[in-house]
């Protein structure tokens, strides 16, 4: 048996709520107890858990010690991991398999980092990822989410974000200045590419598609390799790109909405968790 005491995760989680607020009123407010029932909680752990002082007070503002920001960090740890077995352990309806749909615009940018915060929640489920373009997953009925991109007036589903489409180019490289203009973009039923050629168009510019592909990273290296410029939304242009525009003697391009689908005809609490981690995901 351990020697040491422990330390009650409501404690913990009224020590972080004092390091995020900067006091402990505030504090108090958030973990719906009264100032002196936090400082008497913080008084114990100061003095008789860990006997190390964690807080250094200047009137009613409260800032961390030494001590104190290491706590913080083993804190907000401990809180996660015990959110992450009631997750996984109290909810036993949380297992089975979500099937998603995307672009392959989206799967670099963005579902890394959504899938992982997802897995860490629950464990237990399993994800199937299938990458096709907006156009074949509108015409699919087996998935239970598709992450799609749409015209203006043309949305359907829930908004995930606005974003505009931009010209690209490698930096150090004016591949803009060809002519024609090489252009390296998706295969043909993606309307991005129709946006991209009806603008060259109307303003009279001349081009040809010298590359295509269903691959956004394939897209990406010949752009990349000083090959073709591209038009992809913004937040997908890598560091190693630059924006181009009407000083480059190109057109402006539309705003694109990137919706969120789901399968109303196979509802359940699964696809609806992944479903909010999609959403907060596209928010960063």
């Amino acid at each position: 048996m351990s020697a040491y005491p422990s330390i009650d995760t409501d404690v913990l989680r009224t020590f972080v709520a004092i390091a995020d607020q900067g006091g402990f009123t505030r504090a108090g407010e958030q973990v719906n107890r009264t100032q002196s029932a936090v400082s008497m909680q913080m008084k114990r752990l100061e003095e008789d858990v860990l006997q190390r002082q964690l807080f250094q007070r200047d009137g009613r503002q409260v800032r961390l010690t030494a001590e104190g920001q290491v706590l913080l960090g083993y804190a907000r740890r401990i809180l996660k991991l015990h959110s992450e077995v009631f997750n996984t352990l109290r909810e036993p309806h949380m297992v089975g398999i979500v099937r998603i749909g995307t672009p392959d615009d989206y799967v670099m940018r963005f579902l890394p980092g959504i899938l992982r915060r997802f897995a860490q929640s629950y464990p237990l489920i399993q994800i199937e990822v299938h990458c096709e373009s907006s156009k074949q997953l509108l015409q699919r009925q087996d998935l239970d989410l598709s992450i799609v991109t749409r015209e203006p007036g043309n949305e359907i589903g829930q908004l995930l974000r606005k974003e505009r489409f931009v010209w690209a180019e490698a930096q150090c490289y004016s591949v803009h200045e060809q002519t024609p203009l090489p252009l390296a973009m998706f295969n043909s039923d993606c309307f991005c590419r129709l946006w991209a050629c009806n603008a060259l168009d109307a303003m009279g510019r001349d081009y040809r598609v010298a590359y295509n592909s269903s691959s956004l990273s394939a897209i990406m290296a010949v752009v990349s390799a000083g090959l073709a410029i591209t038009a992809q939304l913004e937040s997908l242009i890598t560091p190693d790109m630059r924006i181009l525009g009407e000083a480059e003697d190109l057109p402006v391009l539309p705003e694109a909405s990137i919706m969120l689908l789901r399968n109303l005809h196979n509802p359940s609490p699964i696809t609806e968790c992944l479903a909010e981690h999609i959403v907060e995901g596209f928010k960063l």
